[in-house]
């Protein structure tokens, strides 16, 4: 079972990805493409790295607009370092990596 991240750990974290911020006990970045179809992509490749790495975030979308938050379940809802690497591997996504 994962285990949350310590204050510590999750300061260095966020140092490392400085789009991503805490809020509410989670991992938050808000993402705005040039049009839906732009979010909808991402989207769509959001969803199969979540597929492919078995961990899946809470998406919001409206038009342009995208906001995906990571916590783990298993950690009390807390963020883990599965969060973080999630995080980074969206980031990696959106680079073009």
């Amino acid at each position: 079972m994962p285990e949350a991240l310590n204050e510590t750990d999750l300061e260095r974290a966020l140092a490392r990805l400085p789009e991503w911020r805490l809020e509410d006990g989670a991992l938050r970045r808000d993402l705005r493409f040039a049009d839906f179809v732009g979010a909808f992509a991402f989207l769509t490749r959001v969803a199969l790295l979540a597929e492919r790495l078995g961990h899946h975030p809470e998406i919001t979308n409206v038009y342009r607009e995208v906001t995906l938050r990571l916590r783990t379940h298993d950690a009390g809802g807390r963020v883990s370092q599965r969060d973080v690497d999630f995080a980074a591997a969206v980031d990696e996504t959106l680079a073009g990596g």
